[in-house]
C-alpha cells in the first residue's frame, strides 16, 4: 500500500487496506467490522461505498483494527475529521493539524505545496513577477504588487516557490516557471485553500471596481434563467474559455503586468422547476 500521507480520502485508504488484506488472506468485510467493534458486519463496506460515515470514535477503533502506528492512527482520525468538517474554516484547521503532525514526524503530505501556494494571493503574483522581472530584488518586486507587500514577504514567497519546485533558478539567478500553468487537480484539501484565494481575489475585484479607471479594468455580467442542461453547457463553455485564455497569454514572450481574471457563476434564486426557457439580461 501507499504511505498513508498520500491519501486525503479515508475511504480510499480503507478500501486499499481491505484489498491488500484480501489479497493475502480470506479477509472479509464482516471480519474487518468485527475487529473494529461494529455490530453490523457490513458497516465498513457501507462506509467505503459512501453510504455512511465513520464517526471519530469509530475511526479510532478502525485504526486500531488495522494495527496502525501512533502517527498513522492520528493521521487517519484527522482524515475522518476533515471529511466530517462542515465549513472551510474547520477543514483548514484539520489540514493544518495534518501538516503539523507530518512535520513533527518528518514526513510529507502529498499536495501540501499546492495547498500553501493557493492559501494566499502573494505566491501566484510573485511567481509571475519573478520571471517577468529578471534580476529584480525582493524590494523591487514588492513595490510592483497591488496591494504592496514587504520585501520580506517576497523573499519568503520566493524561497517557498523554489523549495516546492514551482519556480527554478538558473546559475545567473534568474527565475523560471517549472510549469507555466497550474491545476488543483483532484486534491480536495487544495480546494479549501483555493476558496480562501478566491475570497481574497473577490475583495481585490471590488477595490478595482471603485479605484481603477475603466481603461484598466473590464467588468461585465449576465443575469439569466437556466435549466440544468443549459447550466452544464455554460460551465463547460467557461472551462474551454479559460483554456483558450491560458493559451493566448502563454504565447507572450514579455510580460508587462500581472492581471487576475475571475469567472463566477452562481444562483440568485432557488430552483423554480417549471421548465421555463432561458431568459438573459446582460449588463
Amino acid at each position: 500500500m501507499k504511505p498513508i500521507t498520500e491519501y486525503k480520502d479515508y475511504r480510499e485508504y480503507l478500501l486499499d487496506y481491505y484489498h491488500e488484506r484480501k489479497r493475502c488472506s480470506a479477509f472479509t468485510w464482516r471480519e474487518f467490522a468485527k475487529l473494529a467493534g461494529f455490530a453490523s458486519g457490513s458497516h465498513l463496506k457501507l462506509v467505503c461505498d459512501g453510504k455512511t460515515r465513520l464517526r471519530e470514535d469509530g475511526a479510532k477503533r478502525t485504526a486500531q483494527a488495522m494495527n496502525l502506528s501512533d502517527f498513522e492512527r492520528d493521521y487517519f482520525v484527522l482524515m475522518v475529521r476533515y471529511e466530517r468538517a462542515k465549513t472551510d474554516l474547520e477543514k483548514k484547521k484539520c489540514f493544518e493539524e495534518m501538516q503539523a503532525l507530518c512535520e513533527a514526524s518528518r514526513v510529507k503530505i502529498l499536495g501540501s505545496e499546492l495547498y500553501t501556494f493557493y492559501e494566499t494571493w502573494k505566491h501566484s503574483v510573485v511567481r509571475e513577477l519573478a520571471v517577468a522581472m529578471p534580476g529584480a530584488k525582493p524590494n523591487e518586486i514588492a513595490k510592483m504588487c497591488k496591494p504592496p507587500i514587504s520585501a520580506a514577504d517576497v523573499s519568503e514567497s520566493l524561497s517557498f516557490l523554489v523549495k516546492s519546485g514551482l519556480l527554478t533558478r538558473d546559475v545567473k539567478g534568474r527565475y523560471h516557471q517549472a510549469n507555466q500553468s497550474l491545476s488543483t487537480g483532484r486534491l480536495n484539501v487544495v480546494a479549501v485553500a483555493v476558496h480562501s484565494l478566491l475570497r481574497q481575489m473577490g475583495e481585490f475585484a471590488l477595490e478595482a471596481l471603485d479605484k481603477l479607471p475603466i481603461s484598466e479594468r473590464n467588468f461585465s455580467g449576465i443575469t439569466m434563467g437556466v435549466t440544468a442542461e443549459s447550466y452544464a453547457k455554460v460551465v463547460e463553455e467557461l472551462v474551454q474559455c479559460r483554456k483558450r485564455i491560458v493559451s493566448i497569454v502563454s504565447e507572450d514572450k514579455n510580460v508587462e503586468k500581472v492581471c487576475r481574471l475571475n469567472m463566477q457563476l452562481f444562483p440568485l434564486t432557488e430552483n423554480i422547476c417549471n421548465g421555463t426557457s432561458v431568459r438573459v439580461n446582460q449588463k
